[in-house]
């Protein structure tokens, strides 16, 4: 991870803080030094001030959020809710005000890698053939039909793609956060519950029992995992 402050006792306080807790940590004094430690290591997430000399931390937000999908924890001395959904707007992934511990910092930090690692293997698909068969149904990719045994079921377009997000990554737990990142034009809100409407519209059209779904399972706390086999793998 990357620090951008330009206060070097705290950089040099959260360096050996957070190395001590296993992680590895670079330092930068500002949006020059960020570039040369970045040019030399891809960090996975970068704690960036929003007050620093020169460039300010949105404008290196902006900057990183358009170059990359490392995390963004935004740090700012003002605990202003309009500095922090100015910072969220610009593709900060998380906000910490001034002052705060490192105990804190380090469990945002450990939260945001999980985010991001999960995220980024999420959104790499299978390859699946043009017709994907589970059970007694075949979604069509090409014809964007989706049929049981052989009979066409009536299916909406954003039911489809729902479904297509699924079969492309079978076997993995995906949460709201991962299916609004890949459904492509879904408007992010934090307090949207439409992934979930759209999966219990979904089971209806693939699940023996909606209630008790063995294709689209529940992980509690984690998300939704799609299990190509079905039932079988609860027996």
């Amino acid at each position: 991870m990357l620090i951008v402050d330009d206060d070097p006792d705290l950089c040099d306080l959260l360096s050996e803080y957070l190395a001590a807790n296993g992680l590895t940590v670079a330092a930068a004094g500002d949006g020059a030094a960020m570039r040369q430690a970045m040019a030399r290591q891809m960090p996975d997430v970068v704690v960036l001030d929003l007050m620093l000399p020169g460039e300010d931390g949105l404008s290196l937000a902006r900057e990183l959020r358009a170059r990359s999908e490392v995390g963004i924890l935004m740090l700012s001395a003002r605990g202003e809710e309009m500095d922090r959904v100015i910072g969220l707007e610009v593709g900060a992934d998380d906000y910490v005000a001034k002052p705060f511990s490192p105990r804190e910092l380090l469990a945002r930090v450990r939260a945001l890698l999980r985010r991001t690692r999960a995220a980024t293997t999420a959104a790499t698909p299978v390859a699946i053939p043009e017709r994907y068969c589970f059970g007694p149904f075949a979604l069509d990719i090409a014809a964007h039909r989706l049929l049981r045994d052989g009979l066409e079921v009536h299916i909406t377009t954003a039911e489809f793609e729902l479904l297509r997000v699924f079969v492309e990554r079978p076997n993995r737990v995906l949460n709201r956060d991962d299916i609004i990142d890949l459904l492509k034009g879904y408007d992010r809100d934090p307090f949207d519950r439409t992934v979930d409407i759209r999966v219990t519209r979904l089971r209806r059209r693939i699940e023996a029992n909606p209630s008790h779904p063995t294709y689209i399972r529940t992980v509690r706390g984690e998300g939704y995992l799609f299990t190509p086999l079905g039932a079988q793998v609860r027996q």
